[in-house]
């Protein structure tokens, strides 16, 4: 299926959803009585899936998670991306970006071979490691603001405009692809910067990790984030799929899940988005 943001932000309204539920299916943190199946990633995964996706509108598998398992890790995420439903957006989320000539390989691995909807991109090596992603009728996921400890080692740098490095990439890269084309990580634990890069970029959907295990607020993101079109897609990875480690594992993923589209309802309510 093809996406826009057009066709988001309607998914988003049926849903009452913008949940994003992230794949970080670590096999060391699977439940013990996977262990023993064929492919342990997948049938978690499935469970996964199946308990959460009336709940979200994307899933986001790590990819670090499949590859570190070699060729059984790309075979688990190859059956997990045939499975999730065919209108649910997926993400890659594997924050490549190389020279030209790899990136483009690495945007037929991720748009061609594994058929993702849209895949995570560093943009320090600049426009040309970028836009060989363009082109497919799919999205980049440019890494903006992280939500990670270490972001504030080089992303709030000032030039001498006093322009932060993170404000410039948002900036820049609107300069090589359309809203429907491009979209910005912006990390929940950066509530104060979000009316900011909001006001830089009042179209493009944000992807927002940070919310539940790195202590990201929900409201916050919302009160500054948000769109005409609702523009964000907020992860929860940990706080949902490892909610528990029994049998009951996957029950316990759809009540968190289910716990967050709740809020998620109310914000849309809130905002006029919905009756």
């Amino acid at each position: 299926m093809e996406f826009n943001n057009q066709r988001i932000f309607e998914y988003i309204l049926k849903k009452q959803s913008f949940l994003c539920v992230g794949l970080d299916s670590d096999f060391e943190r699977i439940p013990d009585h996977l262990k023993d199946t064929e492919d342990p990633v997948f049938e978690f995964n499935k469970a996964i899936i199946d308990a959460t996706k009336d709940f979200c509108v994307a899933y986001k598998p790590n990819i670090a998670f499949y590859e570190s398992l070699g060729p059984k890790g790309w075979h688990s995420l190859h059956k997990t991306l045939e499975y999730i439903p065919e209108d649910i957006f997926t993400i890659a989320d594997a924050k490549r970006g190389d020279i030209g000539y790899t990136s483009a390989q690495y945007a037929r691995t991720f748009f061609q071979t594994y058929e993702f909807d849209s895949v995570t991109i560093a943009p320090y090596m600049g426009e040309d490691s970028v836009t060989p992603f363009l082109g497919f009728k799919k999205y980049v996921i440019l890494l903006g603001l992280t939500s990670n400890r270490g972001s504030t080692d080089f992303q709030h740098f000032k030039n001498e405009n006093g322009q932060e490095l993170h404000e410039l990439v948002v900036t820049k890269a609107q300069q090589w692809a359309s809203p429907d084309e491009l979209m910005f990580v912006i990390g929940a634990t950066h509530p104060e910067a979000f009316r900011k890069i909001r006001s830089l970029a009042p179209e493009h959907f944000f992807l927002v990790p940070g919310v539940g295990a790195q202590g990201g607020s929900l409201e916050g993101v919302c009160r500054h984030g948000m769109n005409d079109q609702v523009g964000l897609l907020i992860n929860s990875s940990r706080g949902i799929i490892f909610a528990s480690t029994g049998k009951s594992f996957a029950r316990d993923a759809g009540i968190k899940a289910q716990e967050l589209q709740i809020e998620m309802a109310k914000i849309l309510k809130q905002k006029g988005f919905i009756q």
